[in-house]
């Protein structure tokens, strides 16, 4: 069972992030993998707390709650079970917090099956960081299902409710839950036929799919209610092999107008007007020329409900291009105010080959992460490739630093990001972020340099923050990095994500050797001195560089990597729907097929929890290396599933060690080689 949160509220002294120490050059492993000093900021409606997740040990979490008036007063602690973890935060009323912890299972109370990995429970605490009490209980759980899920998926916060929220249960019931009193009542039945409700801004659900075929096509189709008779009729339909999805971006305050996403025809996502009555896609409502659109801002605000404040797109990191002149105007000064610099990118549009230039952050850039409703107090995170996580609270034209996610590189020689473009071999413009070391300290190059492919495939690299620290772990020791966003890549449109299909090691794979070469040719890299590490997806592309003789990379490690692409395709076929979405594009080349081809040293990792591709893929590869006489190390991490957020910092630190180990030694092209 999830355990419930242990409350610690204790008067001391909100102490802000530790001054870092002496600045070491590198940093050590500890730096990058502790757990983040501060995340998951969030602020309250009325703007009179700011809540966050900080740890202060690098070790274990706990929430912090203080008021925005008195930040130098004594904020609540609360601290978690020890045998859970808190992930995040957000303020749901103006004293009422929605928490998400995790934690290790080995059994599912759904199915009854044992499950070595971990689950998830939401609970709502006050501001002193007690739970609220609710005699919530979804129809059909026990008391002990119940307690591993806690209070389900929230919906929709109702903000114009002051008392009540949307959740909905496992089999898709949808409760009205009063966080005050505890009472509760199912206001939508779920259905086997229907999933994702979405609530338009009066709490009320107004659109929802449904999967079907369609001559034996599999189809998701999107039914709206229509403003004036209350029925549900299908609107949009998208086939599973055309891979153009259609979603509800927003809903507006005319009942007859709403804001769809779509991909049809274009090469970046746009966002429209749709008219529910005529049935009519209207004017585009915004449409990035170089990225997809990801959604759109409204105001909670009473003033101005339900106004747009501004659209996302999903540009060099996440972006948004603001409506409210007053967000935007409030952006500029943070960025002013926090020396953010811009430098130019040049830009070849990968699917017309125009050419144009933008600006991005130079290091880093701002962010409004969260505002009051009446947007009079905003948090601001700071941050990039070459700049850790900063939070600050601004107000009244004042920022007030609340924190710092990684406070001991604050004076590191870390090194720059910035995002670039080569040619691949077939003349496809390919995206990459590169991370090269501090010339002060490591000189002008060429570099040792290290080939980063992201896992996936269907994913993508920003110019934020690297979470995993692989990218400024490495740049900090004198490596260059590059994170080659190769065709199959999502996120940069349908032109290079499309062009990955069943190109699993063989143009997906060029597309990472030849911005190997390219970064020879600009005298970055140094030729005899060139590894790849990648994990997941990524763990495979450096699985099938090892085997590909073309003489580029000394070593390759491997992180988590199918040893066949029969794993992802089971995967994907079981599934009625990524039969026909992804199955399809999962094709090439097998690792394991070809160890006999192998000529350079390799590393293999995984988690011994790992659910996603099991521990197996890592053992078969390793075991079939061994017979042949290979150089192979293989680590199994204890109490590790698939995904970052169930890292410990144990875990973190054991993986940059042992590459950097394996570099220096197996490998040999360290710096001390």
């Amino acid at each position: 069972m999830i355990r419930s949160f242990l409350v610690a509220a204790f008067a001391v002294a909100f102490a802000s992030s530790p001054e870092p120490a002496e600045a070491q050059s590198p940093p050590p492993a500890t730096a990058f993998a502790r757990e983040p000093a501060m995340s998951s900021v969030t602020i309250s409606p009325d703007g009179k707390h700011v809540a966050a997740v900080i740890s202060r040990d690098g070790q274990s979490r706990i929430l912090s709650i203080w008021r925005t008036d008195a930040l130098d007063e004594a904020p609540y602690l609360v601290a978690s079970d020890p045998r859970s973890e808190l992930q995040s935060v957000d303020f749901i009323k103006n004293d009422r917090l929605f928490v998400t912890t995790q934690q290790l299972v080995d059994f599912d109370p759904f199915s009854g099956e044992n499950e070595r990995s971990y689950a998830y429970r939401r609970q709502v605490l006050d501001l002193k960081g007690q739970p609220v009490r609710t005699n919530l209980r979804f129809d059909g759980l026990s008391a002990t299902q119940q307690a591993f899920i806690g209070i389900g998926t929230v919906v929709s916060s109702l903000p114009k409710d002051p008392e009540n929220v949307l959740v909905s249960a496992p089999g898709g019931d949808i409760y009205t839950l009063n966080l005050y009193n505890g009472r509760y009542g199912r206001v939508e039945r779920g259905s086997t036929r229907f999933s994702s409700p979405q609530t338009d801004l009066n709490g009320e659900v107004r659109a929802r799919q449904s999967f079907d075929f369609d001559g034996g096509a599999a189809y998701i189709a999107l039914w709206l209610k229509h403003p004036d008779t209350g029925s549900f009729d299908e609107h949009f339909r998208w086939y599973a092999r055309d891979r153009e999805p259609v979603s509800v971006a927003a809903f507006t305050l005319d009942p007859n107008i709403v804001l769809v996403e779509s991909t049809a025809g274009r090469d970046h996502s746009a966002i429209y007007e749709y008219n529910i009555r005529e049935r009519k896609m209207g004017e585009i409502a915004f449409a990035h020329p170089i990225f997809d659109s990801s959604g759109v801002v409204l105001s909670r605000s009473q003033a101005d409900y339900g106004e747009i404040l501004g659209f996302g797109y999903e540009g060099e990191r996440n972006r948004v291009y603001w409506v409210d002149e007053g967000l935007a105007s409030l952006e500029q000064q943070a960025r002013k105010a926090l020396g953010v610099r811009e430098v130019a990118v040049q830009w070849t549009d990968i699917a017309s080959g125009d050419k144009s230039k933008f600006n991005v952050g130079d290091g880093a850039d701002i962010a409004i992460g969260d505002w009051s409703d009446d947007r009079s107090r905003v948090i601001i995170r700071r941050s990039g490739g070459s700049v850790p996580p900063e939070y600050y609270l601004m107000a009244d034209g004042r920022l007030r630093l609340l924190g710092r996610a990684y406070p001991e590189l604050r004076e590191a020689p870390l090194g720059k990001v910035r995002l670039v473009q080569y040619a691949a071999r077939d003349g496809l413009m390919v995206p990459g972020v590169l991370t090269t070391p501090d010339p002060a300290v490591h000189g002008a190059g060429p570099y040792p340099t290290i080939i980063t492919p992201h896992g996936g495939p269907w994913a993508r690299d920003n110019l934020d923050w690297d979470q995993s620290g692989w990218t400024q772990y490495f740049a900090s020791r004198g490596y260059a990095v590059l994170q080659p966003q190769f065709r199959g890549s999502q996120g940069w449109g349908q032109r290079l994500w499309r062009a990955g299909d069943r190109e699993w090691g063989r143009a997906m794979q060029d597309d990472n050797d030849d911005g190997a070469k390219w970064l020879i040719a600009e005298g970055i890299a140094d030729p005899k001195r060139i590894a790849i590490h990648g994990y997941s997806y990524g763990g495979y592309a450096a699985m099938m560089a090892a085997v590909r003789p073309n003489g580029i990379y000394r070593c390759a490690a491997a992180g988590a990597g199918p040893a066949t692409i029969d794993q992802f395709k089971r995967g994907t076929f079981n599934s009625r729907f990524l039969r026909e979405f992804q199955h399809p594009t999962a094709d090439g080349e097998d690792p394991l097929r070809r160890v006999t081809e192998v000529s350079i040293p390799v590393l293999l990792y995984t988690g011994d929890r790992d659910t996603n591709v099991l521990p197996a893929e890592s053992e078969s590869f390793a075991a079939a290396l061994r017979r042949e006489g290979k150089s192979v190390d293989l680590k199994i991490l204890p109490d590790m599933e698939h995904t970052l957020n169930t890292w410990t910092p144990a875990n973190f630190a054991a993986i940059l060690t042992s590459v950097e180990s394996f570099l220096n030694g197996a490998c040999g092209i360290g710096q001390a080689n």
